[in-house]
């Protein structure tokens, strides 16, 4: 454990940080770094350009709160073609054109709009941090992807080499059995092991060709021959230490406790209901009546067109509702009730996430240690079975075992370096690291959530939209579909 601690007190300074900034130009068309992934998964993917579309959808929360509060005007006109009018109505005219306009300025509203306002704002931080959540969860499934591939395109190559091998073993066999040295039973262990080993590589390409597609679905491009991903950094020494970090910076859990402040605030305009409002207006009408006001009398002196106005102070006081305001209070108080309860149930699934990242982490490193110690054992004793056999003293089963054994050990090797590296990011995550800004995935690029609150959240003018929606995120449906096969080159 110091030496896990001491590993990654080095690699704090920031091998990964270092590793992965990225230049202002797009996006490239192959990913065969990690980093390039990461950077194609930040701009392409689905997932996470529609949460920042959410993320934006939430910011005009703050306007639509603060719009309660704003001075509100309307104005309305009526034309009237009065086509059959009674023989009794000397004084009613043949058309009227009639506007009007109204002003209401609200003054006092029992705190309902600023505390909506507040509760807005707040909602605001709690979509910033899922937004964060976001990032980190898909690049975290990147980084799976990114290193499945890797795996199973390691798996691929030892399984066809043991194909190789075992094809090599059955022709040497099927020649010594001819000149009588081995019995049928050795050539029929032969074909049965290479007949299985057939079928396990035909499953490995099979999981390959699924990773490269899973690989497609999450960073929208192919993979080329990747490259082996950089060292983690920032990772801590002890599973206390990466707890303590992510009860500060985890985003599911900010995102949570701004979820119950917003509750908070909620109870606070529930209960506005029952105070009182006070309110400015101002009113005007006109009337035209088009010179056909009071036929058939003489019309001098009367008017063919009139005006009024008026202004004044409304108070509202509320005096009873029918319970109206004080279940919506009780409501609202469950509500947050449930908000904080939610938010010690984040705070465990934050912890138990990190405790068991942490700890899959170090058993995975461990397990690469011992899995390369099996390795390097099992070749040499693969080395000595057939030196041993040469002479007669050890049967075709035993090499065939041999082979097994290194086969196999070099699998859980190829899946131990797997597991500790995507361990290691979800350590990361957990703990609230593994973002794009934690990443410095920089170059002008960022997408930073604040910048469109901050255009919106002063916007009064009734017209003023944005521009239509258009999809940002990249399709894959014209990738080729992908299969299990490797370069020669990539055997080990």
């Amino acid at each position: 454990m110091a030496r896990f601690a001491k590993r990654a007190g080095l690699l704090a300074g920031g091998c990964l940080t270092g590793c992965l900034m990225v230049a202002a130009a797009g996006a490239p068309a192959r990913a065969d770094t990690l980093r390039d992934a990461l950077v194609s998964a930040y701009k392409t993917n689905p997932t996470l350009e529609a949460a920042r579309a959410q993320q934006r959808a939430t910011d005009e929360g703050v306007p639509i709160a603060k719009a309660a509060g704003m001075p509100s005007a309307s104005a309305s006109g009526t034309y009237t073609e009065y086509l059959k009018q009674s023989e009794n109505s000397f004084n009613a005219p043949l058309r009227t054109f009639s506007a009007g306009a109204d002003l209401g300025v609200p003054i006092y509203s029992g705190g309902a709009v600023k505390n909506r306002v507040k509760a807005a704002r707040i909602r605001v931080g709690a979509g910033q941090a899922d937004l964060r959540a976001t990032e980190a969860s898909v690049f975290s499934q990147v980084v799976a992807a990114y290193m499945d591939v890797i795996r199973t395109e390691a798996i691929v190559g030892l399984n066809r080499k043991n194909v190789s091998v075992l094809k090599t073993n059955l022709d040497a066999t099927g020649d010594r059995f001819e000149i009588g040295n081995l019995t049928r039973t050795d050539v029929a262990q032969s074909q049965s092991r290479l007949a299985v080993a057939q079928s396990d590589l035909l499953t490995a390409e099979a999981n390959l060709a699924a990773a490269r597609e899973t690989y497609i679905r999450l960073i929208g491009t192919a993979p080329g021959s990747l490259e082996a991903p950089p060292p983690l950094p920032g990772l801590p020494g002890t599973a206390d230490d990466a707890s303590a970090i992510a009860l500060d910076s985890n985003p599911d859990l900010i995102g949570a406790r701004e979820r119950t402040r917003a509750a908070e605030k909620d109870i606070d305009v529930a209960g506005a209901s029952r105070l009182p409002t006070l309110r400015l207006f101002g009113q005007g009408s006109y009337n035209n009546y088009f010179n056909t006001l009071a036929r058939g009398v003489p019309s001098s002196g009367v008017t063919q067109h009139d005006s009024a106005a008026q202004a004044g102070a409304q108070l509202s006081i509320p005096i009873f509702q029918g319970g109206l305001p004080a279940a919506q209070r009780r409501q609202a108080q469950a509500t947050a009730s449930a908000s904080l309860e939610q938010e010690i149930a984040t705070e465990r699934d934050v912890i138990a996430q990190v405790r068991s990242a942490f700890t899959s982490y170090v058993a995975s490193n461990d397990l690469i240690r011992s899995s390369q110690v099996a390795v390097d054992a099992a070749t040499l004793s693969l080395e000595g079975v057939r030196a041993e056999n040469s002479v007669g003293r050890r049967t075709i089963l035993d090499i065939l075992n041999a082979e097994q054994e290194l086969l196999n050990a070099q699998v859980t090797l190829v899946t131990a370096r797997r597991n500790a590296y995507v361990a290691g990011f979800t350590l990361l995550a957990a703990m609230g690291k593994a973002e794009a800004r934690d990443l410095n995935l920089d170059g002008g690029m960022l997408y930073d959530p604040n910048v469109n609150y901050e255009r919106v959240r002063g916007k009064v003018f009734d017209w003023d939209d944005d521009d239509a929606p258009v999809a940002r995120s990249t399709r894959t449906v014209d990738t080729a579909v992908q299969d299990g096969k490797i370069p020669d080159s990539q055997e080990p």
